[in-house]
């Protein structure tokens, strides 16, 4: 009898599947590009609206958008370090 068929268990190893690259998620992209464009939106807009008082209210959010800016560019940030990896 061989050795083969005394232990059932075989110890081969499989064959190696080609190695995948992994995929980057887009979806990061789009919510960094739309938080990013509703942060300048919020920015810009009060210099641009006819009413003192829209522009005083949109104004005072002024910390909202600088929040969805950064948010934005570190989402775009995100999606081009891990594009970066997957290159590798």
């Amino acid at each position: 009898m061989s050795k083969k068929s005394k232990n059932p268990k075989s110890f081969e190893r499989p064959p190696e599947a080609p190695l995948r690259r992994p995929r980057v998620n887009n979806a990061l992209l789009h919510k960094g590009v739309l938080c990013a464009l509703i942060g300048l939106a919020v920015l810009i807009s009060p210099q641009f609206i006819q009413s003192p008082a829209l522009q005083q209210a949109v104004g005072g959010s002024s910390l909202v958008g600088w929040f969805s800016l950064v948010l934005g560019l570190a989402f775009v940030g995100q999606y081009a370090w891990q594009r970066h990896r997957a290159q590798r």
